[in-house]
């Protein structure tokens, strides 16, 4: 099959990429680099000829509501509106499980774009993700100053590879709707994973401080609520081959 996919040059996108080639699919990476504009649009039509499935993984990095809320609509209404008319048959996006329960500026985002995959005419696929292994040292790498401030969430962390594998096979099979929720094998503690993490030397060494913070993230609303597919790589196993890479 050719399968297109939005966001392909990202750490998800690279990804997804490959499991499709892996999978003997053509992959078509939709980005400003090969002439495609998500934003704009500018590019998609030709870009979309002939494609059978697209894979949407495209991102915006923010902590604004309104920068997240802007990005999803217009690329998500772009996108949607292209394979329309190229007479795609299936258009699987990832999202993020939790993200109808947590008050989050880019969850808001997120949760117009699944709004628009479900309100188009091309059926879909939602596949829900839970935060990936990496997700400990984005957040102390967004926390300055001599003292880290984590959030007293559980997670339950799934590998980047492992979602992107899920996300090349979805795209073969029919349409799904909301897909089951995808998460890691083992739940974890946020301030457990950046201790461990600085302990491995992998994030800047400082003391780490626990904070409740409001919203729902402190209430465990981000870990799965369905007994979906689990993957088998723990945070641990990572922080191992991380170490081991010298990352």
């Amino acid at each position: 099959m050719r399968i297109a996919v939005a966001g392909g040059t990202g750490m998800t996108g690279r990804l997804v990429v490959e499991a499709l080639r892996a999978r003997g699919h053509a992959p078509a990476v939709l980005s400003r680099g090969q002439g495609v504009d998500l934003l704009s649009g500018a590019g998609l039509d030709a870009a979309l000829d002939g494609v059978e499935a697209v894979v949407d993984v495209s991102n915006v990095t923010t902590l604004r509501k309104s920068v997240s809320v802007d990005f999803f609509d217009r690329a998500g209404r772009h996108l949607v509106r292209a394979a329309e008319r190229a007479g795609v048959r299936h258009l699987v996006t990832l999202s993020i499980v939790g993200v109808d329960r947590v008050r989050n500026p880019y969850y808001a985002g997120k949760l117009r774009q699944e709004e628009i995959v479900r309100g188009g005419r091309v059926p879909w696929t939602i596949l829900r993700a839970t935060q990936f292994h990496e997700f400990a040292g984005q957040v102390l790498s967004g926390v300055p100053g001599p003292v880290a401030v984590v959030p007293t969430a559980r997670i339950q962390p799934v590998a980047v590879q492992e979602v992107a594998a899920t996300l090349a096979g979805l795209a073969a099979e029919a349409p799904q709707g909301m897909a089951a929720e995808l998460a890691g094998p083992r739940v974890e503690s946020l301030v457990g994973m950046a201790r461990r993490l600085i302990a491995a030397g992998l994030a800047r060494r400082r003391p780490v401080l626990p904070v409740y913070f409001p919203g729902g993230t402190s209430r465990g609303r981000l870990l799965p609520t369905d007994p979906g597919p689990r993957g088998t790589q723990t945070f641990d196993d990572w922080l191992r081959a991380r170490k081991g890479a010298g990352v």
